[in-house]
């Protein structure tokens, strides 16, 4: 169970201390998509998200990392100047170690930021990196991450049992 407790828990992308995160080393964001930046039904970056992107890229390098395809992934690339990581295949370790091999950051050096325990934070703590949890953005969810959440729903319980994890109790 240690692998899908996330080692910090916000309630958006927006209440993220990332100077915090600046001064505990981190150099590079891997920010999932689908109900993490944006609805799943939202084809392209909000203004929002893109002013807070080009903050955040002063200090860190941006990645999005999606289990989504490259089409998906496109217009976001583009619209806010970042890399993407498409198609990941979250939680396998497989994309966030060549991560690391390509932009040559360590394990300490990298946060990953997402909605789901069973993709994003799994996949996150399997590696060692930073995991961030946020509670998901949008009602409309694909099929498997339905899925994912009714199986994500017996780790939450089994987590607030143990007094670890409780839905919008946020901590850093």
């Amino acid at each position: 169970m240690q692998n899908f407790i996330p080692d910090m828990y916000q309630k958006s992308i927006y209440d993220i201390d990332y100077q915090k995160l600046k001064k505990k080393g981190i150099k590079c964001l891997l920010f999932d998509l689908d109900n993490t930046l944006v609805p799943v039904n939202t084809s392209v970056p909000t203004k929002k998200v893109r002013e807070l992107f080009a903050m955040l890229e002063r200090d860190f390098k941006i990645i999005i990392l999606s289990n989504s395809g490259k089409a998906r992934l496109i217009p976001f690339k583009d619209g806010l100047n970042v890399d993407v990581a498409y198609s990941s295949h979250k939680p396998f370790k497989k994309k966030y170690l060549k991560i690391m091999e390509i932009y040559k950051f360590k394990y300490h050096e990298i946060a990953a930021i997402g909605d789901q325990l069973l993709t994003d934070i799994y996949g996150a703590n399997r590696v060692g990196i930073t995991s961030i949890l946020i509670n998901p953005i949008g009602e409309y969810e694909k099929l498997c991450t339905k899925f994912n959440r009714f199986l994500e729903g017996f780790v939450y319980r089994k987590l607030r049992k143990k007094g670890i994890l409780e839905k919008g109790e946020y901590y850093e």
